[in-house]
Formats: structure tokens, sequence, C-alpha cells
């Protein structure tokens, strides 16, 4: 979220308040609450539908207006990771809907953990844009509908690091000794073993052990001699202060530091990085799906999903908005980090348990080294 992006630091349940029964005046291509008549509970068998989500990942209004415009209530949970949300699944917790990351749909997927959608309820699937379909993870959108994309990337001073260093040396800047304790790495083994896959031209997923072994060795002497600070979502604080010259970072991340700090800009190496993208799901176990297409509706149209993107910084799945908002009086038409590239050398993670465990061990020995 990267998946996950800027979350909450802890689990919270919050129950909003359902509001009046929905607007016939309301614009947009969702479909209306109460049509024909018809009450929430008539047309849903349900006013009560509950989301499963990281924190900070959706803008003040998106559930409140979609209360207020179908008469029902939303019961909000947010998770820190995709793995403490698999928790929760495996101990029997019962959701409508799901915003997973790539490799966990996959996960769930061979695990029969989520329903097929129903598209003629989705309409607004038709506002995907192109570069969201068909994933590695569910080529045909039958169990997911991508709700924010991004890449892993650089974020550097300009006043400290030459755009032409980052191109001759890509990943490998991380470990330039210019810029020895001037550098911030994401602590997360799979996004950390990538960066070394890609500069060693690997898969990132690869479960080759000599080439796992070579990445280990490439992180370890990064460790010994640049005195990297490990760090999660305080990134954000650090670079828009201006802590150090370069730092590992999420694209929606990215997109803020630039915002607000001018001497700050975003570059991918040519080697190859990791494309996410989290997505909405229902969950076999869903006790109202029926509601559940209709969010998954209603956060598709063009308005909800301009906000959505206004607040959160990552890339809209909706090919109307990318266009507006990187058009030339777009929101995002200078920030160099919205928009995520479309670049054969990048790669989606997929779910491979021998390697997210082997990562995982190695990972503790990387930070040890010395």
């Amino acid at each position: 979220m990267k998946a996950l992006k800027r979350m909450a630091a802890i689990v919270m349940i919050v129950a909003i308040c359902a509001s009046c029964a929905a607007c016939s005046g309301n614009s947009g291509s969702g479909n209306s609450g109460n049509q024909g008549g018809q009450t929430a509970k008539e047309k849903y068998g349900s006013t009560t539908m509950k989301l499963f989500i990281p924190g900070e990942y959706m803008s003040d209004d998106l559930v409140p207006d979609f209360e207020k415009e179908f008469g029902v209530k939303v019961i909000i949970e947010y998770f820190d990771s995709n793995e403490m949300m698999y928790t929760k699944l495996a101990a029997g917790d019962s959701y409508d809907v799901l915003v997973p990351s790539d490799y966990m749909i996959e996960r769930l997927l061979k695990e029969n953990q989520l329903q097929k959608l129903d598209k003629s309820l989705i309409p607004n699937m038709a506002n995907l844009a192109e570069e969201v379909k068909g994933l590695d993870y569910d080529k045909s959108n039958e169990y997911s509908v991508p709700y924010f994309w991004g890449t892993v990337g650089i974020v550097y001073n300009q006043n400290k690091v030459s755009e032409d260093d980052l191109k001759a040396k890509g990943w490998d800047i991380m470990k330039d000794t210019r810029y020895k304790g001037r550098i911030y790495m994401y602590d997360s083994e799979r996004d950390s073993f990538m960066i070394a896959f890609k500069q060693l031209g690997y898969s990132c997923n690869t479960d080759n052990e000599d080439e796992i072994n070579a990445a280990y060795e490439w992180l370890v002497d990064l460790n010994k001699t640049m005195d990297p600070i490990y760090v999660t979502d305080e990134v954000l604080d650090y670079m828009i202060g201006g802590s150090k010259d370069l730092a590992i970072v999420y694209s929606g991340d990215a997109v803020t530091i630039l915002d607000e700090n001018e001497d700050m800009s975003y570059f991918t190496p040519d080697s190859g990085t990791n494309i996410w993208c989290d997505a909405m799901v229902i969950p076999a176990n869903a006790e109202n799906p029926k509601l559940a297409h209709e969010f998954i509706n209603y956060v598709l149209r063009d308005e909800v999903c301009t906000d959505n993107t206004l607040a959160v910084g990552y890339a809209s799945p909706n090919a109307n908005v990318l266009a507006e908002m990187t058009g030339e009086d777009g929101d995002y038409a200078e920030n160099v980090a919205y928009l995520p590239r479309t670049y054969e050398k990048d790669e989606i993670f997929h779910d491979n348990e021998k390697l997210r465990k082997k990562l995982s061990e190695l990972w503790i020995k990387v930070k040890a080294a010395n």
C-alpha cells in the first residue's frame, strides 16, 4: 500500500453513523439507493457493510457521502499490514470489502477466500485505466478492482544528488559512499531485496538460492558501508524536512514529499522496480455482498476517485482522473512521482511462501551486519 502506505500506527474500529436516506439529485454514474421506492434493506438485504482497509488510505468524505446517498452504515476497520489482515481473516472474521495488495490477493485466491465479482453490478469498471486491467494476479479482473497503484523508487535532494549519477548507477546510488550516513532505507525485506535483485539483474520474485544469496550480500555490504537509517512511514516528515539526501519510498509518499519540498525529486532506475496495485475484493464469507458491490462501484466514480487521489496522493485507477490529474492544469501535472511508468522490467510481487520465509530470515541478518 504499498500498499501498505501511510497507514495508521494502531488498529482501530470506527462506526460511522448513517445519515438520511439517499438524495435523488446526486450527480455521478453510480446507482442511486432507494430506486423505485426500495429501501436499502430491501435492495441489499442489509443496511450495514464492513470495510477493512489500511489507515489513512481514503478521503474523509468517501464513506460519509456513500452512507448518505445509499442510506446505510459502514463499519470501518483499519489494518497496518497485509499479513495482519490475513491473520484476522484466518481467524474467521467476516468483512464485506477488503483492500489488500496484489501478492496478498494472489494468496487469498489460492486459498479460495475470495468470491467472484458480479460485474453487472459494477458498471463503473468501465472507468478503469488500461494500465491496471488484467494484472498478473487476476488477469480478467474477476475477483478484484484496483484501488490505488504505484511504484517503489528513490526520493533525492536535487541540490546534493545529480540525475546523471542516478541514471548511471541505478539502485547502486544507495551504495555510493559520498552519501554515507545520508540515506534512508525502507524497513521492508521484500522491498529491500527487490532493490538488490533488480540491481543485480534478477527477478524480484526469484527463489533461486544463488540469486537470493547475491542479493543478501549486496544488502549486507550496503549496511556495513553506508550507515543507513531504516524507516517506515516517518520517511515522509524526514524527507520533507530534508534530513537526508536519498530515501527509498513508495510513489504516493514521494508525491507528498515533492509537493512539500521543492528540492526533492523522484527517480526509478532502468534496471526495474516493483509496480504494485492495491485492490478492492469481496471475501468468500462476506455477509453483505450486494452492498459491497455497490460500494466498489461508488468508489470508481470520477468525482470519488478525484477526491481520493487528492487526499492520499497515490495514482488513481480511474483513466479519466489520471488524465485530469496529469493534464496541463492538473493538480499533479508537475509532480514526477504521481503517474507510475509502465516498463517491461518492472514487476508485481507474487505470493511465494518459500521466498517470503527466506527473506524474513535474511533481513534480520542484514540489519545486524556490521
